[in-house]
C-alpha cells in the first residue's frame, strides 16, 4: 500500500483557482484516495495534466469539485513542482499510518508543508 501511494504521489504532475479534482485509484487490492487543491497553475494545465494520473494497471477515477471535501487525514500545503513556480494543495484520504511517507515526500520532493488534521 506504502509503495502504491508513494508511486501514486511521485507519478502525479507535482503542483487551482478555487477548483480542486479527487483522483481515486484502486487495482491490485490497493485503493488510494487524493484531493489536489489548484493555487496557481492555469486552468487547463491543471484539467489535462495535473488531475490527469497515468498509472499502469490501476483503474483511475477523477472528479471535480471547487474545494477538496473534508475527512481528509493531512494535507501537503503549497506543494510546488520542481523547477516551476506553480502551487497546489494535496489532501489524502485513506490509510492514516501512510502519514509519516507522504510527510517526508511533501517536505523533501515538494518543498511543501505537512498538516495533520
Amino acid at each position: 500500500m506504502r509503495v502504491l501511494l508513494t508511486l501514486l504521489v511521485f507519478l502525479l504532475p507535482q503542483a487551482a483557482h478555487a477548483e480542486a479534482c479527487v483522483v481515486h485509484s484502486s487495482g491490485q487490492q490497493v485503493e488510494v484516495k487524493l484531493c489536489q487543491q489548484n493555487i496557481s497553475i492555469p486552468k487547463q494545465m491543471f484539467r489535462d495534466g495535473f488531475c490527469r494520473p497515468e498509472l499502469p494497471g490501476q483503474k483511475v477515477e477523477v472528479s471535480f469539485a471547487e474545494l477538496c471535501p473534508s475527512g481528509a487525514y493531512g494535507a501537503c500545503r503549497n506543494a510546488k513542482v520542481t523547477n516551476l513556480t506553480y502551487q497546489q494543495d494535496i489532501h489524502y484520504y485513506g490509510v492514516a499510518s501512510d502519514a509519516r511517507i507522504l510527510k517526508l515526500a511533501c517536505e523533501q520532493q515538494y518543498k511543501g508543508v505537512w498538516v495533520a488534521f
